[in-house]
């Protein structure tokens, strides 16, 4: 089922665990499911599926039985496809307002040397001190430890001194939100075995390893929201969430130009853009229009009015998250490189609007290649649940979901590893 590894601040993640790993994806607008087979130094998607998500809004449920379809008919596909059936699942979670916690945790030595029953405790005691009012942490990892005047040790085994600690990070949503969310999978007869923050799980996918080190931001862009993640030193450091996703540029579209929602998304993806010649009256397009049954009532506009109408609400977004990056202090600590993911960030344009904006150097970040994934699977709409498989195929589980951590806290050492990788095996 699995082999312990240690877990060392901002290390690159070792492929240690076999068998099926499914995961799970619920955004605003899409819900994506992948099942893979996971063999060391091996992943192998072996069933996926998209569907259209209904029922929720900016990763909120609003309809529980509207996203319990969904969610049921994703999953259904993806097991046909994969000719297997699944019972636990890996969750990204973007709802309930996501918000950072910092922590820290310092033990005596006394001169001994620094043993795996130490690091268990020392991590134990770091994220117990992880805690934030009418908030729950869905995940939580060490970022550094510090060994004696050490500052910044990646692993501190085999050290010896006189005290240790260690720098948490965690992310927390609200219970009410997120219990929602597992409800909903729970009702499909699934098991949702750990959580992570949907962001972090893009970073996972679609960031380099220098990108990580070095400093940089990525802009998850859903349909919902656009969630932000910051990466200093090979872990993530910052996290949060602006309401504001790609529905709202549709929806922009459709009350503006009075166009049903369906075809504004349309004119949307095939003729909008992020920037563009906005003087520019040549190109012409033709927009059904609400309560209209033929093509003679179509409204036909000019292509740059649909740029100035994205543009604003783009403008908008991004100067939100600049706004939230300033006030964290990351918008200069974690350097000037920034990575779009997310299905609204392959919208045309959008690139090079961040860019001015936000005063970075973007790129679109896809998702690295995974055997078994087929070609229209592998775009910025994919990252977070491929981010998911490599979380889930190679992270301890105590990682993966800070509950079972206090749960091997009480019941004890003996056999805590076997129990906790079981749980996250499909």
């Amino acid at each position: 089922m699995g082999e312990t590894v240690r877990m060392r601040a901002g290390e690159g993640m070792p492929a240690y665990r076999t068998g099926l790993v499914a995961v799970l994806d619920v955004g605003s607008t899409k819900t994506v499911c992948l099942i893979a087979r996971c063999e060391p130094g091996q992943i192998k998607v072996v069933g996926t599926a998209l569907r259209e998500t209904r029922g929720l809004r900016g990763g909120t449920v609003m309809e529980m039985t509207a996203v319990e379809e969904s969610i049921r008919d994703c999953v259904a596909a993806a097991e046909n496809i994969a000719d297997a059936r699944i019972q636990n699942v890996l969750l990204s979670v973007n709802c309930g307002s996501p918000a950072s916690i910092t922590a820290r945790a310092v033990m005596a030595l006394d001169g001994a040397e620094v043993t795996d029953d130490i690091l268990r405790q020392l991590l134990a005691e770091g994220r117990a001190r992880c805690q934030l009012d009418g908030h729950v942490v869905i995940q939580s990892m060490p970022t550094s430890y510090v060994v004696d005047e050490s500052l910044g040790v990646r692993d501190p085994s085999g050290m010896v001194g006189q005290r240790i600690g260690v720098s948490m990070h965690a992310v927390a949503v609200k219970p009410t939100a997120l219990a929602n969310l597992r409800l909903a999978v729970e009702r499909c007869h699934l098991n949702v075995a750990a959580s992570l923050f949907a962001p972090y799980a893009s970073g996972l996918s679609v960031l380099t390893d220098d990108e990580k080190l070095l400093g940089c931001t990525i802009l998850d862009m859903g349909g919902g929201c656009t969630s932000i993640a910051v990466f200093l030193e090979g872990h993530l450091v910052h996290a949060d969430v602006v309401p504001i996703g790609g529905q709202a540029v549709t929806n922009d579209l459709a009350v503006m130009l009075s166009s049903p929602v369906a075809a504004a998304e349309r004119a949307k993806v095939l003729y909008g853009a992020a920037l563009g010649d906005l003087e520019s009256g040549a190109d012409v397009v033709s927009v059904p229009q609400m309560g209209e049954e033929n093509e003679e009532g179509d409204l036909r506009v000019p292509r740059s009015m649909l740029t100035r109408i994205i543009q604003a609400r783009l403008e908008e977004t991004f100067g939100e998250v600049q706004k939230r990056l300033r006030d964290s202090g990351y918008d200069v600590a974690a350097g000037r490189r920034l990575v779009l993911t997310g299905g609204a960030s392959q919208l045309a344009g959008a690139r090079e609007l961040a860019a001015r904006v936000l005063n970075k150097q973007v790129r679109v970040g896809r998702p690295r290649p995974q055997s078994g994934m087929p070609a229209s699977s592998a775009g910025p709409d994919y990252a977070t649940a491929i981010g998911l498989l490599m979380a889930g195929a190679t992270m301890p589980p105590e990682v993966l979901n800070p509950e079972l951590a206090l749960q091997r806290e009480e019941n004890g050492t003996k056999g805590w590893l076997s129990r906790l990788t079981g749980g996250l095996i499909g």
